[in-house]
């Protein structure tokens, strides 16, 4: 075997403690692990990846022609992406025969020689031709560099860490190398194809007749799929469904394949196998009896079971506007079944992933909502591996709380921009008018007690002074006994004017020498006599006797009224008698 480019020390003493003993996962699953002859050994459940058994299943090996399941899952792709068609035909170039080794598998293919590209992946596959890998390569990629770049690609997405492609084909290769794990993974993801499962699980194809050969007929190699195979008889095994064969001296003997029973689906890779020779003549090849070993333990061991009841109540969520608290149940949208061990598995070892659309979404779920609607998703998980995935569904309706509705409106309508803009406006105006109706009674009070305090310093000013004895109140004049205006004589002297003395009682004034006494005035209601009418000043005189002190404005304007009618009365005479002393 030629020497293979490992990785650092200290990563090749990690795998090595990582690495599973035979049976290791069976061990732990509580079941006795099958023996098997192969260098190395993995089966996974294609539906979930989930690995059912591993042996050295991370130790670097050749994979020989396995390598064409690289090859041609490429084409698949591009197939399916629409980069080439089944149909395309190729003609081979100086490339097809870049690599070959004389005692190589082959088709026959000749440099020049065209045909399409569904024959080529025929070759590849069931023939193992490795020229027609070549082909293929240029066809898809350009080049054959380019092309096992693409390889190395496919590997690294897949998670492939212990990897690496040199070739299309599988010749021995230092940097050519795999694990079985990884290409359990490989294998799986090719079988997920419907083309190259199809492809890869024919026994017998016919490859038309060419510009340079005629027709060819190619026999699957793989012995589990193929009751006639020349090269592996004896190996068929009816739950087989599709696969591929491999060995160099280096790689020894490799099978990739795929069988189904029961609902069950298996990958089951085996590296290193050897090839022992019988005692009745026939040989036992390893890649091929432990395969069969493998898929026999799995399928008496394990079965799909249901892990997840349709019934079940998972969890509730939230609904606005939903009776019942507002609470929606949800179940899964039908039974989850898994590959499980047959005895002592428990399902509530299973770790649930629920999702809920509405949450992960931001969204809100409002009722009503109609029974089955689908609002989430639930995982089952075991070591990890999702094990299935359904949808979770509302186990009944969800119905509309009117109450909730209506509590829903009237917080809309209240949260409309325009209600709130108008809402604002009126408590601002409410708040304004309450501020100015403040206002105004404070300024109106300060004006009252304005007046109250101007009338109070009126009063205290109009207000006579007190008199410490008795004596008559001011006279008025009533009348005068000669004309209105006073006439002074010649001596100077006025003339006699009747005044009150007192209330409803006259008073002569004084006379001066010389003056004639005037008579008396009568009293009213005598006969012949002429009443005498007091005036303004006498009324209010007499009115002072039954009001209070401070005489009232009408009272102090009367006698403003006749004081000035008085000095006019008075100037006016003093102008008439100066007249008079001219003349």
């Amino acid at each position: 075997m030629k020497k293979i480019k490992f990785l650092p020390i200290l990563l090749i003493a990690a795998l090595l403690l990582a690495a599973l003993g035979p049976g290791a996962l069976a061990a732990e699953e509580g079941l006795t692990p099958p023996e098997i002859s192969s260098a190395a050994a993995a089966v996974l459940d294609m539906d979930t990846g989930r690995a059912l058994y591993e042996l050295n299943a991370d130790a670097q090996r050749y994979p020989a022609s396995l390598t064409k399941v690289v090859t041609v899952l490429l084409a698949v792709e591009a197939i399916e992406r629409g980069e080439a068609a089944l149909s395309d035909t190729v003609t081979a170039g100086d490339e097809a025969l870049q690599g070959m080794v004389a005692d190589g598998s082959t088709a026959g293919i000749q440099v020049g020689e065209t045909m399409t590209l569904s024959d080529l992946m025929y070759c590849a596959m069931l023939g193992s031709a490795n020229e027609a890998c070549n082909i293929i390569a240029v066809h898809i990629a350009g080049s054959l560099d380019a092309f096992v770049e693409d390889m190395n690609e496919l590997a690294a997405g897949l998670g492939c860490a212990g990897t690496h492609f040199a070739n299309t084909h599988g010749l021995p290769d230092s940097e050519h190398y795999t694990t079985a794990r990884d290409f359990a993974v490989i294998t799986r993801e090719a079988m997920s194809h419907d083309l190259f499962l199809e492809i890869s699980g024919t026994n017998r194809y016919t490859v038309p007749a060419t510009n340079m050969s005629a027709e060819r007929s190619l026999s699957n190699t793989n012995g589990l799929t193929n009751p006639e195979s020349q090269l592996y008889p004896g190996y068929y095994y009816e739950y087989a469904r599709a696969g591929k064969t491999g060995h160099t001296n280096d790689a020894g003997y490799c099978l990739a394949s795929m069988a189904e029973r029961d609902g069950a689906r298996l990958i089951c890779v085996v590296l290193g196998g050897s090839a022992a020779a019988n005692a009745d003549g026939t040989t036992t090849y390893t890649n091929f009896a432990d395969s069969r070993t493998l898929y026999g333990w799995v399928f008496s061991n394990f079965s799909v079971q249901e892990i997840l009841s349709s019934t079940e109540i998972i969890t509730t969520v939230k609904v606005d506007l939903a009776e019942n608290g507002g609470q929606a149940s949800l179940r899964p949208a039908g039974s989850l079944s898994a590959l499980v061990p047959n005895t002592g598995f428990d399902p509530a070892v299973l770790e649930r992933e629920i999702v809920i659309y509405s949450e992960r979404d931001g969204e809100t779920l409002t009722a009503p909502i109609a029974s089955g609607t689908e609002l989430g998703e639930l995982s089952l998980k075991l070591d990890g591996v999702t094990l299935g995935s359904v949808g979770l569904v509302t186990s009944g309706t969800v119905e509309l709380a009117r109450s909730e509705y209506m509590k829903q409106e009237i917080a809309g309508f209240f949260s409309n921009i325009w209600v709130i803009v108008i809402l604002v406006a009126l408590v601002a105006a409410t708040a304004l008018y309450i501020v100015s109706v403040v206002r105004y009674r404070k300024l109106h009070k300060r004006h009252l007690q304005s007046v109250e305090a101007a009338a109070a310093r009126e009063a205290r000013h109009a207000e006579p002074p007190a008199r410490e004895t008795p004596q008559a109140e001011p006279t008025a004049v009533l009348r005068s006994t000669g004309s209105h205006q006073s006439v002074r004589r010649q001596t100077g002297e006025l003339e006699k004017t009747t005044v009150l003395s007192a209330p409803g009682r006259a008073q002569a004034a004084p006379r001066r020498e010389g003056q004639a006494a005037a008579p008396a005035p009568r009293r009213e209601g005598g006969a012949g006599q002429t009443p005498v009418t007091p005036r303004s000043g006498q009324r209010a005189q007499g009115a002072e006797q039954h009001r209070p002190a401070s005489p009232p404005p009408a009272a102090d304007k009367a006698r403003r009224d006749y004081f000035e009618e008085f000095f006019r009365s008075n100037g006016t005479n003093n102008h008439s008698r100066g007249d008079a002393d001219k003349k």
